[in-house]
């Protein structure tokens, strides 16, 4: 038996509604009937489509079942197709379509399906994958490729590269940095030898801590022979030691166009303290091997803070031991499973978790490259997953049904029912002691608007809390879906009240255990989070991160429109990536100025930035390289580098130097 799926993407007009079309041919010899489709992809059928020669079976989110019509037989060398009118929203890029499918045959034998990326209809451009290329030019604006730019360079004079380096650190934190160098050059650049000894050509790089420095810190200084880099943190010291390195692979790759100095100076610190890049682990999972390996990108870039999403409606991949079904059953998708295909994961069990001893291994590495790393547990919404593994967490006398954004029933932590707190303190527990950072990000976003509506619980507390108006409004949200233009707005609301009423108590055992809680911007509703021991992240629009920080909320800014690497690089079909909050090309991203609109008070609560790799497109590796490079080196430099001191014409100059995270580089389809 052979079967593909082709589908197809048609814009609503005038004379036709939007069309969603799903082409199975069967290339084999043998007809099926009685038979189903299951597929997934970004895009999802809304729960009030049609489906045209077909009959719409299941639903989940983005996983769909559907099956042709009583009596129908696929005869070989013939195509079924079916038209969905309906879908959460319109397909805007090639990715959207589904990636992944399958057939339950009669019998229940499942077939994997070969499929072909969704054909847009008056689309025929080559369709695109893997990261642009940025060519380093023949006449560069400047003589030395660093990004991020440092604050202040004055070298002097020109010689030719040195082969490698030679590192002579005196003292316990200059040890320890020089071997976080060595240890990343060797990972990055396998075979550069940009660190080696004299006997092979090494140049003499002196390591010392120097008293008085910032944080971050670092200054060099180059003679003839020989360069010093000092600081007075582990930290300063190991961003020094890099910047030496981008230098060193400049020079050695392009000597015409970049130079080694032969004397002068840099002196350099970061214009925030906050340089992140988070990912998300849920919707497609990622090894550890290459969650070390961006970790290590990070470190190359000066990023300090990964952000680590490690659940989901989709998933949960972090082990509790006191909760094995956790992992058992929530860290997996397939047919027949808890958790279905989705975001093109196919029949076949997929997914995967982090053991405790992975964590470790990881949290290790980003402590030598001066990276901390935040968990994040989302709740009370976005848990999906964990439901289907824990159905006890649920209240036992609710009814009916709530979808959230995404598509899932049902889907957050009931505040009124009280196990719930048991089971969130004890992760707590276990997730800070992987975690030495001290930083637990509650997550907190996009709770439906009708959560509990159906909830005795839920109903009588927002009763005690609020009075019996509010809770008439709360049960007057009963099965209403909602969420069909985008996450529910839910200020004021008495969902808010509950959501506000469950950080606060998860808030405050957090902080009893001694660490700062972080949260999407959702999380400063009702002043929830004491705001001394708390930040939240602002991703809506740059109006909100003002609002924030004039409301004294510690805030990171990242905002959808510009920092948010799943959206695509431009507004074409061919370009891969999700489209909701618009398209931001890399000089997009680049030149997006975080304190824009700040007050000189909201400045100081102004932590700094961070990208937001979210996973829903990246089901191909080339896909997460074209999305996310160069763009997080963008970012970085926007963290790391002052206003005045940013050049777009000097960064892409530059930008080509830098690694990738898969070596897939531009192809077309």
């Amino acid at each position: 038996m052979s079967f593909s799926l082709v589908t197809t993407w048609s814009p609503a007009t005038e004379q036709e509604p939007l069309g969603y079309g799903l082409e199975l041919t069967n290339h084999g010899d043998t007809p099926i009937a009685n038979f189903q489709l299951g597929f997934s992809g970004p895009a999802r059928i809304d729960p009030h489509a049609t489906l045209e020669n077909g009959k719409l079976l299941k639903r989940l989110s983005n996983h769909t079942l559907i099956a042709p019509p009583d009596g129908f037989v696929l005869e070989p060398g013939q195509t079924w197709t079916a038209t969905a009118r309906g879908l959460s929203y319109g397909l805007r890029h090639w990715s959207d379509g589904a990636n992944s499918a399958y057939l339950v045959l009669e019998g229940g034998d499942i077939v994997s399906l070969v499929t072909a990326p969704t054909q847009g209809k008056g689309h025929n451009a080559p369709l695109l994958k893997g990261a642009a290329r940025f060519h380093v030019p023949a006449k560069a604006p400047v003589a030395h490729s660093i990004i991020p730019w440092p604050n202040h360079v004055a070298t002097t004079g020109s010689r030719i590269a040195p082969v490698g380096l030679d590192l002579k650190p005196e003292g316990e934190l200059a040890i320890r940095a020089a071997d976080a160098f060595a240890d990343l050059t060797a990972e990055l650049f396998a075979v550069e030898a940009i660190v080696r000894p004299a006997s092979e050509g090494g140049m003499p790089v002196h390591v010392t801590e120097k008293a008085g420095l910032g944080a971050e810190a670092y200054e060099i200084a180059f003679s003839e022979n020989s360069a010093g880099v000092s600081a007075s943190t582990h930290a300063g010291l190991f961003y020094g030691l890099v910047t030496l390195g981008h230098m060193l692979r400049g020079a050695r790759h392009y000597p015409g166009t970049f130079t080694w100095p032969s004397g002068g100076v840099i002196n350099d610190a970061p214009g925030f303290a906050f340089r992140g890049s988070h990912l998300d682990v849920a919707r497609q999972f990622y090894t550890g091997a290459e969650v070390s390996r961006l970790i290590r990108i990070m470190a190359w870039n000066k990023m300090n803070k990964f952000h680590w999403h490690l659940t989901e409606d989709e998933a949960w991949r972090l082990e509790i031991d006191a909760y094995p079904a956790l992992t058992e059953i929530a860290a997996w998708r397939g047919h027949g499973k808890a958790l279905p295909p989705l975001l093109g994961s196919g029949p076949q069990p997929t997914g995967g978790y982090y053991s405790k001893d992975v964590v470790r291994e990881i949290v290790a590495l980003a402590d030598d490259l001066a990276i901390a790393i935040i968990p994040e547990i989302d709740m009370p919404g976005h848990f999906y997953a964990a439901l289907q593994a824990l159905p006890e967490l649920r209240d036992p006398g609710e009814q009916g049904e709530y979808q959230s954004v995404q598509g899932f029933p049902n889907n957050s932590l009931n505040p009124a029912h009280e196990p719930v707190y048991t089971f969130v303190e004890t992760v707590i527990d276990e997730t800070l002691e992987l975690f030495p950072a001290g930083i637990f990000h509650l997550g907190a976003d996009e709770v439906p608007l009708a959560a509990w509506s159906g909830s005795p619980l839920a109903l009588d507390m927002i009763e005690k809390m609020a009075g019996p108006a509010m809770r008439a409004k709360h049960e007057a949200q009963f099965n209403q879906l909602g969420n069909h233009h985008g996450a529910d707005e839910i200020e004021g609301s008495p969902t808010a009240i509950l959501q506000a009423e469950f950080i606060r108590r998860v808030h405050g055992y957090i902080a009893s255990k001694g660490a700062i809680t972080g949260g999407w911007e959702e999380a400063a509703h009702g002043d929830a989070v004491a705001k001394d021991k708390a930040y939240v992240i602002g991703w809506r629009n740059v109006e909100i991160n003002a609002a924030l920080a004039e409301r004294g909320f510690d805030i990171v800014v990242s905002p959808g429109q510009r920092y948010y690497l799943d959206m695509a690089n431009g507004v074409s079909w061919a370009e891969p990536g999700a489209g909701w909050a618009g398209w931001s090309g890399p000089q997009e991203t680049y030149e997006f100025e975080a304190r824009d609109g700040f007050s000189e008070e909201g400045l100081k609560h102004l932590l700094g930035i961070q990208s937001c790799i979210w996973s829903e497109s990246m089901t191909d590796r080339a896909i997460f390289d074209r999305l996310v490079f160069p763009r997080l080196s963008a970012i970085a430099e926007a963290g790391w580098t002052l206003p005045e001191r940013k050049s777009w014409e000097r960064f892409k100059a530059l930008v080509g130097l830098m690694p990738i995270m898969y070596g897939h580089y531009e192809e077309k389809l």
